[in-house]
């Protein structure tokens, strides 16, 4: 399966990505609709993005907890706006143990409501505050149409919830956390993200403020990768999230919550990956490095001295911090399995034959630049170092520049239909839903985010020609 040739990028995106995610072994199908098998290789990718933005989260003094996947229907009931985003993607349960629930419970979508709940609790006096609370979980939204990673019914995700004493701390706070995702999403995956606020038209349900990165995929489309809410009051006065002062008056807490979910394997895929499959930030790579040993099945002496010394570059690389694997399986060619780690997307392959033992050399091989260069036998396990650092910066310009290069600043609507065709908009906008709804209708494309370092608005709405509603111009584009 490895050796047929995947769907070009350009002749169908969409089944190049469906092709990659299956042959490259990160999932499999479930037998419930919309969900899926997260094998071993798309685990060990999660789990290294957990791990590099759970130590983000603990460094800026946010704490790890867990909540309960049921939820009494009722919660969501509290808070009508929450409940009217969510309603139409609710799973519930009405039985359990053979026999009718007094009442229902939801499969949660997201745990703002039982968090709410259980802050009332926990929450008495300023002194209480703030909150900074994270976890790491699964939940379920019933999506009507999926995509592995992507837009799947179960998947999983940190969500954080923090609880604060006024408005200034909360947007504080939640300015710190899509800056957080931000900076994950260039020094860890290499991805260059725009971040921005959403429009009033994009924001999530019960927020006041929405932030977002968005990110751009190998076919011009955005793909929000992250996001950060501030709930202001609604929820505190939802379920009833009061706290003493010290005046001793009773106030409402400020409430913010912020998640990234397995949407961000997608989003590595579809932002770096080629037709030869994927390419994996080295930082994020479960495997950096694959060794492959080169020798003939008949040539058992040469065969053993050959593993031999793979197993001990191997150890040396692992001495210096590489993830590196060396691929001794028997009955596959060379050829097999250098398509393998290609599609796989691992940063370097490392050659190793009998002709290299006796010339005190390996051969490297870069997967983004596809370049071959011999190295002396002593020197691997540094320049292995250096070129995983090099390799983070090119595959991140890559990414920059095509970004960049399918960007377009467009002052009239014929110019905007133009060039959305070919990537991403930055043009004025009144602000009105109506006329982001018109504007999707007519180009399929959303308002994705006004931009912090955006341009500034200029002339009237570049559909409607009304005035502005934003300072900056607002990011549109054709949208996962």
């Amino acid at each position: 399966m490895a050796n047929k040739r995947l769907t070009p990028q350009s002749q169908d995106f969409s089944a190049w990505y469906n092709e990659v995610v299956y042959r490259a072994d990160l999932a499999d199908l479930s037998p419930v609709r919309g969900s899926m098998v997260i094998r071993p290789y798309g685990y060990a990718l999660w789990e290294n993005i957990q791990g590099a933005m759970d130590g983000m989260f603990k460094a800026s003094g946010h704490e790890n907890l867990y909540f309960p996947m049921l939820i009494p229907v009722s919660y969501f009931e509290r808070e009508k706006e929450h409940v009217e985003g969510f309603s139409p993607e609710l799973a519930v349960v009405t039985h359990a143990g053979g026999k009718p629930l007094e009442e229902p419970l939801a499969i949660r979508p997201t745990s703002e409501t039982i968090i709410g709940e259980m802050y009332s609790k926990w929450i008495q006096s300023y002194r209480d505050l703030p909150l900074l609370y994270n976890q790491w979980c699964n939940v379920m939204r019933w999506e009507m149409r999926t995509r592995p990673f992507l837009r799947t019914t179960e998947f999983l995700w940190q969500e954080g919830h923090t609880a604060h004493a006024g408005a200034e701390e909360a947007l504080e706070e939640t300015m710190r956390m899509v800056n957080i995702y931000a900076a994950f999403a260039r020094d860890w995956a290499a991805m260059p993200v725009m971040v921005g606020e959403k429009t009033s038209g994009e924001r999530f349900a019960g927020a006041l403020r929405t932030y977002t990165i968005e990110t751009m995929m190998r076919d011009t489309r955005a793909l929000q990768a992250g996001t950060s809410h501030y709930m202001g009051e609604n929820f505190a006065r939802a379920f009833d999230i009061t706290f003493s002062d010290e005046e001793n008056a009773l106030r409402y807490v400020h409430t913010t919550s912020w998640g990234v979910s397995t949407r961000m394997i997608g989003a590595i895929i579809m932002a770096h990956g080629d037709d030869q499959g994927l390419i994996m930030p080295p930082r994020l790579a479960p495997v950096q490095v694959i060794i492959v040993p080169i020798f003939r099945n008949d040539q058992r002496e040469i065969a053993e001295r050959v593993l031999d010394a793979s197993d001990r570059l191997r150890q040396e690389l692992v001495d210096v911090g590489v993830r590196v694997r060396v691929d001794a399986r028997e009955g596959l060619s060379p050829g097999w399995k250098f398509n393998d780690w290609e599609q796989k997307g691992v940063p370097l392959r490392i050659e190793l034959g009998p002709r290299d033992l006796e010339a005190g050399r390996v051969v490297a091989a870069d997967r983004l630049s596809g370049e071959k260069q011999p190295l002396g036998r002593d020197e691997v396990a540094g320049v292995v170092v250096e070129r995983l650092e090099a390799f983070h910066s090119a595959l991140y310009a890559r990414a920059e520049s095509f970004r960049d290069g399918h960007s377009s600043t467009v002052d009239d609507y014929d110019s905007f239909c133009k060039h959305i065709e070919n990537g991403w908009v930055h043009a004025t906008h009144c602000g009105e839903p109506v006329c982001e709804q018109a504007i999707q209708e007519d180009t399929k494309a959303t308002a994705r985010c006004i931009p912090f370092d955006g341009l500034e608005a200029g002339g009237g709405c570049v559909r409607c020609g009304g005035p502005t509603g934003y300072p900056r111009r607002v990011v549109f584009a054709r949208a996962y």
